[in-house]
């Protein structure tokens, strides 16, 4: 990836696929709507019917299950650590869940919502990343959490 592509202020999906190591049906960031270097980025997730969770989670009225919403708000901070670090996916090193806090759910997401969601880079020391994010659908807020990352060499099993 080139330096211009690290530096440009938004994102489709092939540059995301350059960035993140998940892929379908767990890629849930969509496009990147702005990234500061070192603060924050915005992303969003654009939720179908089509989704591979909607048929068992409650089929009659179709619902985004809120640790996918913690987990497309995950990636959206991942997204800021790759970019901020260089490093990625062939790297070997991933990102992962230490903790998350305050986790909290406003509303359901459901087919045809446009989740826009944004991620701020709280502190950074050494392997450890702390995030505060939001997600919100029409500028109403559906999902919020303080998120605590941990970067690790994924090929030393040990060390996860």
């Amino acid at each position: 990836m080139t330096t211009e592509t690290i530096l440009k202020a938004s994102f489709d999906l092939r540059d995301i696929l350059k960035l993140l190591p998940h892929r379908y049906p767990m890629l849930l960031v969509d496009r990147v709507l702005s990234y500061e270097v070192g603060k924050s980025l915005t992303a969003i997730k654009n939720v179908t019917y089509n989704e591979p969770f909607f048929p068992g989670h409650f089929p009659e009225v179709p619902t985004m299950p809120g640790v996918l919403m913690l987990e497309a708000m995950a990636q959206v901070s991942g997204l800021i650590a790759v970019l901020e670090t260089g490093l990625r996916p062939e790297s070997g090193y991933l990102l992962y869940f230490a903790g998350i806090d305050n986790a909290r759910f406003k509303r359901p997401v459901i087919p045809g919502d446009q989740v826009r969601m944004i991620a701020v880079l709280d502190k950074h020391k050494r392997d450890l990343w702390k995030f505060r994010t939001r997600a919100t659908v029409d500028d109403e807020l559906v999902c919020e959490a303080e998120m605590l990352c941990v970067l690790k060499d994924a090929r030393r099993p040990e060390t996860v």
